[in-house]
C-alpha cells in the first residue's frame, strides 16, 4: 500500500533531511505547479478514469524506444491519484505506508510545529516508534491521523455554520440601526 499525501499550496513541503526555514520559505513559492503541467495531468487523470470504468484489461505505455509496457492496476490507480491531485494544482509526494518519518518531517506534513508533533505522540494521539532516543512516525499513521483531523474540523465547521444560519447570522440586506 501506498501513502497518499496531498498538500495544499499553503503547506510546505514534507522534506526527509532538515531544512532551515529559510529553505522553507523558497520552496513553498516553487512549488506552485505550472499551468501546462496541470494540464498534462489532468488529461493523464482523464485518461485513466476513462480506461477504468471500460475495465478493458490493462493500462499500458509506450517509452521513447515504441517498446510497451503494462502498467499493474495497483500502478495505474496511484498514476490517476497522483495526476489527479497535480491537475487541481496540489504538490503531491508518494511514500509507502511503513516509511518512518523523522517528527519534523510528520509536522511539516501535518502543518504544526515539531514540538506540537511530540506531544501528540506522548498523549498516545499519534503512534510512534523509539529508535534509539529518536521518535519515528508511519507515513500510513499521519496520513491517517491528517484525514481523522481534517474530517473532524469540517464537521465543527458544519456545525459552526449551522448555528450560524440557525440565529440568522449570514441575512444580508438587514440593516441594523
Amino acid at each position: 500500500m501506498v501513502a497518499f499525501i496531498a498538500f495544499m499550496g499553503h503547506i510546505p513541503a514534507m522534506a526527509v533531511s532538515h531544512r532551515t526555514s529559510s529553505d522553507q520559505n523558497s520552496t513553498k513559492t516553487s512549488r506552485a505547479i505550472p499551468a501546462p503541467e496541470r494540464s498534462a495531468a489532468a488529461r493523464i487523470a482523464s485518461l485513466l478514469q476513462a480506461h477504468s470504468k471500460k475495465r478493458e484489461g490493462a493500462v499500458q505505455v509506450i517509452d521513447a524506444d515504441g517498446e510497451r509496457l503494462e502498467l499493474p492496476n495497483v500502478l495505474a490507480e496511484v498514476m490517476y491519484r497522483a495526476a489527479e491531485l497535480l491537475a487541481e494544482g496540489r504538490p503531491v509526494t508518494v511514500l509507502p505506508d511503513e516509511e518512518m518519518l523523522s517528527t519534523q518531517a510528520a509536522a511539516d506534513i501535518l502543518n504544526v510545529s515539531r514540538q506540537y508533533l511530540v506531544r501528540l505522540v506522548d498523549s498516545d494521539e499519534l503512534p510512534a516508534e523509539k529508535v534509539g532516543s529518536h521518535r519515528r512516525l508511519k507515513a500510513a499513521d499521519v496520513a491517517a491521523y491528517k484525514v481523522a483531523r481534517d474530517a473532524k474540523r469540517a464537521s465543527a465547521l458544519d456545525r459552526l455554520t449551522s448555528l450560524s444560519e440557525d440565529v440568522g447570522g449570514y441575512e444580508l440586506g438587514t440593516k441594523r440601526r
